[in-house]
């Protein structure tokens, strides 16, 4: 934000030099970039913050140099006479896309003389960056560049039948601004149109078709509200950005927005002639009544460990517009979107006051407190999966139709949605994070060819069971990408679950889903039965949609049901003095028995003596062993806590475990 120190001088009288003044207002949050002297002027850069809209324009800051030096605001004062018939004869205004556009206002000026602007009207745009193009334009770009309200200006004549929609764009449907290129309008964008065509993009950028020019008679001002959120998406869309997007992304003030029309038609009338119509085309209302904030001394006491006497609290919040209401209590004015809690007003008293009043051993209570169990989980998690080779990814929770529907693990319910889209063509709430994984994994192959194994900490949000009485579901869960090796992903779940204090195996039962490979899809379970996540291998069509080089495996697990059987403790675990022994078997099975459920019946079998048990391989020769037949070798450690065990001792439990397997499992053991 460029800002006229001349420019400044016609509001507040400014007592400071330019460095002290520079250094208080980047101590009270209005940063100093820079300075230059521009036409014998002053010109100095702020950076304001997403949230003080109301400092982009010079009243703003002046408001601010007058809090932080004791002085005055000397605001203008706003004087025009209205003659002729009334707006409403000329104009007809009609917004039929409030969502939008809140409040929209427009004025009638007959009669100007377009022409070229007085010298310091001029000299004071130049100065702080902006192009001069006519009297009429430059008021509006100067009253802009006053009190951060952008307005627009068409010419009442070409203005089809005198009428002014406010309206979302229709399907293909172009604009030639007023920088003469034409622009394809997205379908949400929100348009300012006449009977026939879109003439302004709402908050970014008049058209050409009604701009002013030397030909003007008659003009239609324009000061209206347009959401934030809509003017980002249409501006980042077209690709075209400008000071009023920039203001009305920020916010500007809903009650500011008359002043700043009338201030315009004070100004153009004074410098281009011409006469007010009286009455003033408005459509929706004012902003809603701040409500009031409770600001207590003992709680101000406690955040900033000093005293500050009462009446210079409120001469403080009084400076910065906020007006009281009762004991205790304040109004923030309407520009301070900001300021919503107590905390809030104690910050700006802080901030006026000087953070340099504040002693650094200033006594401020503190509180001990303790991380959730939940947060040890993560953290967990994280260390673990960035050692194993993993990025951490953030995706939207909202996700599009078609993302979704590739895979959803989870459920088969249609998906929660939302009423207006939070992203481009984006409404539904995620029910898995697998999809925004593997759309993550296919950007960053086609741009720079990058194989990126990736993981995610975040909500999902499943829909409600069909009783109309359920409610959705909001969970944690850790969704993980890899390669095409199902082992190694297998591990690091493993890892995992012992990292974080499951020392029992997962349970594993096969299930299909859309999405994944045949067969290669599995449910993990606790050892209560109860799911606690899936992994398998994504399907070769899915991958092929994407775009991604190679099979890829995949796996989500829910956070909130590891926590439940999670030890986040250490817990001490008596270490045997007395050596092991290793035996290694090969057990030939039916293909239908699980690793699992031999896994039971050694653990069983061995009782306190197994110390490990590690899976080596499986291998398969239909011709030695038969049809439906699998060789499995794996290694068994024994040891015991007590004694040293001997050879006959192992040999017994061996047996054991063999004679089990094979009346259990019919399994047999290969000499």
């Amino acid at each position: 934000m460029l800002v006229s120190w001349k420019w400044l001088s016609r509001y507040v009288d400014i007592t400071l030099a330019a460095n002290a003044l520079t250094d208080k207002m980047s101590l009270s949050g209005l940063n100093f970039e820079g300075s230059e002297t521009v036409e014998d002027d002053l010109v100095i850069d702020l950076e304001v913050t997403s949230n003080r809209g109301d400092c982009l324009g010079h009243i703003g800051v002046a408001r601010e140099i007058a809090v932080l030096t004791d002085q005055s605001l000397k605001a203008p004062n706003v004087e025009f006479q209205a003659s002729g018939p009334d707006a409403s004869e000329s104009l007809s205004v009609q917004n039929e896309y409030p969502e939008a556009c809140p409040q929209y206002t427009a004025r009638v000026i007959r009669g100007v003389k377009v022409g070229t602007s007085p010298e310091w009207l001029q000299q004071s745009l130049r100065r702080v960056g902006i192009g001069v193009v006519n009297n009429v334009v430059d008021v509006t770009n100067y009253v802009m560049m006053e009190c951060a309200q952008p307005l627009h200006a068409f010419d009442l004549a070409k203005v089809a039948s005198g009428s002014i929609i406010v309206r979302p764009a229709k399907k293909d449907e172009a604009i030639t601004a007023i920088d003469h290129r034409e622009y394809l309008l997205p379908a949400d964008a929100c348009v300012i149109a006449d009977a026939d065509a879109a003439i302004a993009v709402a908050g970014v950028m008049g058209g050409a078709s009604t701009e002013v020019s030397e030909a003007t008679t008659d003009l239609v001002i324009e000061a209206a509200d347009f959401v934030p959120l809509s003017v980002r998406r249409t501006a980042r869309a077209l690709k075209l950005h400008s000071p009023s997007s920039f203001r009305f992304e920020r916010r500007v003030d809903p009650a500011g927005i008359d002043w700043a029309s009338r201030r315009a038609c004070q100004l153009i009338t004074e410098i281009a002639g011409g006469h007010v119509a009286p009455g003033v085309l408005v459509t929706g209302g004012p902003a809603p009544d701040r409500a009031p904030i409770i600001l207590r001394r003992s709680q101000m006491e406690r955040l900033l460990g000093i005293t500050i006497d009462a009446n210079a609290i409120a001469k403080i919040l009084r400076g910065l517009g906020c007006t009281e209401d009762g004991t205790e209590h304040w109004i923030p004015p309407t520009w301070r979107h900001d300021l919503t809690r107590e905390v809030d007003l104690i910050e700006e008293v802080a901030r006026v006051h000087g953070y340099d009043q504040i002693p650094e051993n200033a006594p401020i209570p503190v509180t001990p407190s303790s991380t959730r169990p939940f947060d040890g989980l993560t953290q967990r998690v994280r260390h673990l999966l960035t050692a194993s080779g993993f990025t951490e990814a953030m995706t939207p929770s909202v996700v599009t139709a078609k993302l979704d529907e590739t895979v959803s693990p989870w459920t088969d319910r249609e998906a929660l949605q939302t009423r207006t889209p939070m992203l481009e063509g984006a409404k539904r709430l995620r029910r898995t994070l697998l999809p925004s994984l593997l759309q993550s994994r296919a950007f960053n192959w086609s741009s720079a060819s990058i194989t990126a194994d990736l993981f995610e900490i975040a909500h999902v949000y499943l829909p409600p069971d069909d009783d109309a009485d359920g409610l959705p579901s909001e969970s944690y869960h850790l969704g993980i990408i890899g390669g095409d090796d199902f082992r190694a992903t297998k591990g690091v779940v493993e890892s995992l679950c012992q990292r974080i204090g499951i020392h029992e195996t997962l349970g594993v039962t096969r299930f299909d889903c859309d999405g994944f490979a045949p067969g290669t899809a599995v449910q993990l379970q606790l050892p209560d039965g109860s799911t606690c996540g899936i992994m398998g291998l994504l399907s070769t069509s899915l991958c092929k949609q994407f775009k991604t080089p190679g099979p890829i495996v995949v796996a989500e697990l829910s956070l909130d049901a590891l926590q439940s059987v999670a030890n986040l403790v250490p817990q001490q675990r008596p270490v045997s003095p007395y050596p092991s022994i290793k035996r290694d078997l090969n057990l030939v099975m039916p293909e239908t028995v699980s690793w699992k459920q031999l896994a039971e019946i050694v653990t069983h079998a061995a009782d306190s003596k197994l110390a490990e048990l590690r899976y080596q391989e499986t291998y398969r020769n239909a011709k030695q062993d038969g049809d439906g037949q699998k060789r499995v070798l794996f290694t068994v450690e024994l040891q015991s806590k007590t004694e040293t065990l001997s050879g006959a001792d192992a040999d017994h439990v061996i047996h054991d475990i063999v004679s089990r397997a094979g009346n259990q499992l019919d399994a047999k053991l290969l000499s």
